[in-house]
């Protein structure tokens, strides 16, 4: 009997890992259009005539990414920078160096992490409104400007995840009398059913119509902070000594066969 317990716990956490990758997969590939569209918008330029925003945004991804697998190994590696980063230099203690508040470092801290879910697209964004032709170098130049920028897009990033927050509440406040009065229609008790419904629907609200946006502000503060600045060394130094998948993403930029075709165009827009 524990076996078959043991057995069936293992083939669901294998299942489960697998459905999981293959969802972010997916997913980030349809994102990565999206994000290629907005890079378009936010320097002006017009879509062109005959097809849709998704179909020009995935051609744009699939001229820049000749393989898929790239685009999504680059997006894993800058996750696990980021991590790294946050955890050098984006604390609230660099911001209020109290001792008496430091107990709450690392509940502020969570929230920071969450206030920079979109970080990673907008280094994806880079990629492609410099017309990389090498993604890892790129990415790499990308992650060092905004490590040199942190403190300005923290803030940011913070207003943002507040906003996002507020609307959402302020959403699912709007969804709740529609949800209940429908709910009313049918017999029995769904109290409880009824909360659940609204916030599903305000979440789905708030990811179809506000973390575009968000991205797009997210965006729009990069591009401009960054403009005419030069990676700096010594950032670059810090990120390879405290992340093996910097390290790792350097190795990449250097060994990818784009780099021996053209120049990585990285230079900052």
């Amino acid at each position: 009997m524990a076996e078959l317990l043991w057995g069936g716990a293992i083939g669901f956490g294998l299942v489960s890992a697998v459905l999981y990758f293959a969802r972010e997969y997916l997913l980030y590939l349809i994102k990565a259009g999206h994000i290629a569209v907005l890079v378009e918008l936010i320097q002006d330029k017009e879509l062109p005539e005959g097809r849709s925003q998704v179909e020009h945004g995935q051609a744009v991804v699939k001229e820049r990414f000749k393989e898929s697998s790239i685009l999504f190994g680059v997006d894993q590696l800058i996750k696990g920078i980021l991590r790294t980063l946050n955890r050098m230099t984006m604390t609230i203690s660099n911001f209020i160096p109290i001792p008496a508040i430091r107990s709450l470092v690392g509940i502020v801290n969570k929230i920071i992490n969450v206030s920079l879910t979109y970080v990673d697209e907008v280094i994806l964004a880079y990629n492609i409104k410099t017309n990389s032709e090498n993604p890892w170098q790129s990415s790499k130049t990308a992650i060092i400007l905004y490590a040199q920028n942190y403190k300005v897009m923290l803030k940011n990033a913070v207003f943002l995840m507040l906003f996002m927050y507020v609307a959402g509440f302020v959403i699912f406040l709007l969804v709740l009398g529609p949800v209940a009065a429908i709910a009313a229609l049918f017999p029995g008790a769904v109290g409880v059913w009824t909360v659940v419904f609204s916030v599903l629907l305000a979440w789905g609200i708030k990811a179809a119509l506000l973390e575009p946006l968000a991205v797009t502000a997210m965006m729009q503060v990069y591009f401009k902070t960054i403009e005419g600045q030069t990676p700096n060394a010594e950032w670059e130094e810090k990120l390879n000594g405290a992340s093996d998948k910097f390290r790792e993403m350097g190795e990449k930029a250097v060994s990818y066969v784009g780099a021996s075709k053209t120049p990585d165009k990285t230079e900052p827009a």
